[in-house]
């Protein structure tokens, strides 16, 4: 008769092959990231390293004049064929009334992106009238002919067909892709969809083509792009006369490779230029930021890390060794993500990534805490049965916030442009390294050191064996928060009024990206140095001014609007440094934050608040989640209105940091929304503010260790870093400070007055501390003794 195991050793074998594969998977990991990391060199924005300049001029047609409308829209248009080129972090402005200078961060390929944004990619569709009998006359029969719109043009072959007037236009297209047709034998092919109207017009197009009998020229339909016809297949002798082809797609193919293809879809896609363009110029750019400001930028980077790693060690000992080692690698890992997607790396985006570093500390601090509730509450033996039970319980937590956070991410990735659309990129790579780092790398070396022989004897090196400084003060004083929610409510309210009055009364003021301004650009007898150049116009009193190098020898500066004055000053700082100084070019400029772009980085933000809104309704309720977007709101309200206050301005950097903000302000509501989930379902018959307040109490201790981490880093930029990074570090100091009052002080309130509308309750709350969880904070039910394998077990 066979033995059979001990439950703890079948148990203990079972968390050892776990914990195998964890590491396996954070090796694969880590030696996936360091090769991409060593082969693949992350893009550097304008701001840090320059790029390439082009200078488009649009043309006049017999139709459209090239005002300032029509290069607006152009704008717009070049501004979805650079994202389709997958350039990030593009900078494109309007200058004076015709031109658009286009800035492209570490282009490999300059001369192509040149005539990929220059060509007007018109696209028409015709039916085909026969072949010309003079191709000669019928090119000059094109003009006189115009008024009916017929038109003489060589098909693919370079037989010149008869044209009849265009039946559909780009305005009818919806979308377009390249794709591969392996089954049919086509190679690369555009496929082509329609708008509804445009739908009909292809069915009318292709049904009158299709009377026409097989091998007849009048059976072709003329698919024409800028003047030259691209395909013109016949139409398939299974389509009948008059019924045309429907379902309002068609397939463009042709001789293509998948770069001609995708090319092609792009332009298609993005829509004809309302008027022609001209390249006039194309130069490289130096860095907006001198070699000081990003050397500082970089210090206080590494300092604000180096405080924080040196925080979580002295809180959490051992544990926050490890979790220290883990964020490096989250740091390595986002990197080489960042690597292999092409993503463009500015200054504000390196701060973003470091204060992520700060941010994904919040992750390992939720596991240590629940830890440590486990080793108090004396229900597991030994420390790693205490962590294996805090990974547990603090997964749905980790999971929610950050799955709120990556439906935002996704959104501004698909809905929105330009900044908004790469800052979704940074994000969402962010919060999947950070639950790498947290959920494999943290566990795996935290669960290996703990069933160390040496740290089984003694648990106190580990920093989760007490329940910490903050958790004993709350278990001292056993504070009942709740007892006057309105209160809350009220000061919540009076705080946002006077934030938000700064609106109202002093306005916002918009930096250059939102208003546009002035560029002009200096040729100097002796080279100047950006550096030195930005120094000596915040001295003349134009600190917001931005200084590039240009051209050979060149110097452009571009600053909010200047009266002629304001002008003059600027040029003689600058001829004070370059000795004999002439204006190459002064122009007006449009802003490079378009209304378009605004646009939707406001729908895509909305969409993203609606869509985390019904994702903590389904998860958790809709009263949670009502009261977490609620608080979020405050938050938003309250940091523009200080900006206004300060008069601080509001431009691309700010727009980071709000973000930024939105999904710290969420992460704090979900976490402690999940803890009175968990309450909820031990004891369902406890006063809700009662169990509100029990998960304030005990989520507080991670809210500031986490709060603590972040503000190291924002301190340090905030104190050592450039100006621009300043404004950046101050208005996620804002963010935190006011994120993590709210979701204690604000979501919570609100919570509890909508459930009592709702139950009609309100004599629950006025037990104070003498109800249910008045003996402990955080004390939720009866302690359960270990069982007695669990205390047989050795980790």
């Amino acid at each position: 008769m066979k033995r059979s195991r001990p439950p703890s050793r079948t148990r203990s074998r079972s968390r050892s092959r776990s914990l195998n594969v964890r590491a396996l998977l954070a090796l694969a990991v880590l030696a996936a990231s360091v090769a991409i990391a060593l082969t693949m060199p992350v893009r550097l924005g304008l701001d840090l390293r320059g790029g390439t300049q082009i200078v488009l001029e649009t043309k006049s047609t017999e139709t459209t004049k090239a005002d300032r409308e029509a290069t607006d829209r152009t704008v717009e248009v070049l501004r979805g064929r650079i994202d389709a080129l997958g350039v990030a972090e593009p900078t494109i402005v309007r200058s004076g009334e015709n031109r658009v200078v286009v800035e492209l961060p570490g282009v490999q390929d300059p001369k192509k992106a040149a005539d990929v944004l220059g060509r007007t990619a018109q696209l028409t569709v015709h039916s085909v009238l026969g072949p010309a009998e003079n191709p000669a006359d019928g090119a000059d029969s094109k003009t006189e002919a115009a008024e009916d719109g017929e038109r003489v043009l060589p098909d693919e072959s370079g037989q010149s067909l008869r044209l009849k007037a265009a039946t559909l236009t780009g305005q009818d297209v919806k979308g377009a892709d390249a794709r591969f047709d392996q089954q049919n034998g086509a190679g690369w092919t555009v496929t082509v969809d329609f708008k509804d109207s445009g739908s009909d017009r292809w069915a009318q197009v292709t049904g009158e083509a299709a009377c026409n009998p097989a091998g007849d020229p009048k059976r072709r339909v003329a698919i024409v792009l800028d003047d030259k016809i691209i395909s013109s297949p016949q139409v398939d002798p299974s389509v009948s006369c008059g019924a045309g082809i429907t379902g309002g797609s068609t397939q463009i193919t042709g001789s293509f490779d998948d770069a001609e293809a995708r090319e092609l879809a792009l332009l298609i896609k993005g829509g004809a230029l309302p008027v022609p363009v001209e390249t006039i110029e194309q130069r490289t750019i130096g860095a907006t930021l001198g070699d000081e400001a990003i050397n500082a930028g970089a210090w206080a980077a590494v300092i604000g890390t180096a405080l924080t790693a040196l925080f979580i060690i002295v809180v959490y000992r051992l544990m926050g060794a490890l979790a220290t080692v883990a964020l490096l690698c989250y740091g390595l890992i986002s990197y080489a993500a960042l690597a292999a997607v092409g993503a463009t790396l500015t200054l504000p985006g390196l701060a973003g990534f470091v204060l992520a570093i700060g941010m994904a500390v919040d992750a390992n601090v939720l596991v240590f805490e629940r830890a440590r509730e486990e080793q108090a509450a004396r229900t597991r033996p030994s420390t790693r049965s205490a962590l294996t039970a805090g990974f547990r319980s603090a997964f749905s937590a980790i999971a929610d916030s950050n799955i709120t956070t990556l439906i935002a991410a996704a959104l501004l990735f698909f809905l929105a442009s330009g900044p908004v659309k790469g800052f979704g990129v940074t994000l969402g790579i962010g919060v999947l390294a950070s639950m790498v780092s947290a959920l494999v790398i943290t566990r795996v070396l935290a669960e290996f050191a703990a069933s160390r022989p040496a740290v089984f004897r003694r648990p106190g090196i580990t920093g989760i064996s007490t329940t910490g400084p903050v958790r004993d003060a709350l278990l001292r004083r056993n504070p009942f928060l709740m007892s006057r929610p309105r209160r809350w409510l009220a000061a919540s309210l009076i705080v946002m009024v006077v934030a938000g009055s700064g609106i109202l009364v002093r306005g916002l003021n918009f930096g250059i990206e939102f208003t546009g301004g002035r560029l002009i650009e200096y040729s100097t007898a002796n080279q100047v140095d950006p550096d030195r150049a930005r120094d000596a116009l915040a001295d003349a009193g134009f600190p917001r001014a931005v200084v590039q190098s240009s051209g050979d020898g060149d110097l452009t500066v571009r600053t909010e609007e200047l009266t002629d004055d304001e002008a003059a000053t600027v040029t003689k700082a600058v001829a004070e440094l370059g000795g004999e100084t002439e204006k190459v070019r002064d122009e007006l400029i449009g802003p490079s934050l378009g209304e378009e772009l605004r646009r939707d980085a406001l729908i895509a933000l909305g969409l993203a608040l609606a869509a985390q809104l019904a994702y903590l309704a389904v998860r958790f309720r809709l009263l949670f989640g009502t009261a977490a977007v609620s608080a979020l709101a405050h938050d938003v309200v309250i940091l523009v209105g200080v900006f206004a206050w300060l008069g601080k301005p509001i431009d691309g950097v700010f727009l980071a940091a709000l973000l930024t903000v939105i999904g710290y302000s969420v992460n704090d509501s979900v976490v402690l929304f999940d803890r009175v989930r968990e309450l909820l379902g031990k004891e369902r018959k406890a006063p809700f503010g009662r169990l509100t307040n029990d998960a304030i109490l005990q989520t507080l201790p991670r809210t500031v260790n986490t709060g603590m981490g972040a503000v190291l880093i924002l301190a340090s930029l905030a104190v050592l870093a450039d100006d621009s990074l300043t404004d950046f570090a101050l208005a996620l100091l804002i963010g935190v400070g006011v994120g993590t009052y709210s979701s204690v002080f604000t979501a919570s309130p609100l919570a509890i007055e909508m459930h009592d509308r709702g139950t009609g309750s309100r004599s629950a709350r006025r037990g104070g501390g003498k109800g249910r969880g008045a003996g402990r904070a955080g004390t939720t039910d009866k302690q359960v003794p270990a069982s007695r394998a669990e205390r047989q077990e050795v980790l």
